[in-house]
């Protein structure tokens, strides 16, 4: 089911600030929290230091009203800053690969194409981009195996 959700990017603390909103929501996470250690290596980029892999990948927590917030940690040893702009992503979870290309033509037209749309490890058809007036959207769309 489509569902639309706030992304916010952290400079090391998405943890303790998403146990501090589960614990004013009173709710739960979705899923268990996924650590960068967990992800496969980026070709080309330097492998991370220990307290890196401990570093939040994704956490997802509902909220009110079925809104939910998700976080990641951003990492200076990959030159990620914090910086107004860049600390909160819509997130478009969408079913049909063709509606998130529209929406990915249309949004980043006159914007940004931060991460053009690909398939991701997670499982995914994912990308970035920021719109003309600077808000960045993610998109996230199931991805199928050709054939």
């Amino acid at each position: 089911m489509p569902r639309v959700s706030t992304y916010l990017n952290f400079m090391g603390n998405t943890e303790e600030a998403f146990n501090f909103y589960k614990s004013v929501f009173g709710t739960e996470f979705l899923a268990p929290i996924s650590r960068m250690g967990d992800m496969p290596p980026s070709p080309g980029q330097p492998e991370l230091s220990e307290a890196e892999k401990e570093m939040v990948m994704h956490v997802e927590l509902p909220i009110l009203a079925g809104h939910v917030i998700m976080g990641t940690d951003m990492l200076e040893s990959l030159g990620h800053e914090r910086r107004l702009g860049n600390s909160m992503t819509i997130n478009l979870e969408l079913e049909d690969r063709a509606e998130t290309e529209r929406l990915f033509k249309l949004l980043s037209d006159g914007g940004s194409d931060q991460f053009g749309l690909m398939d991701m490890p997670w499982g995914a058809y994912w990308g970035t981009c920021a719109d003309r007036y600077g808000i960045r959207w993610m998109f996230n769309c199931p991805s199928y195996p050709a054939g």
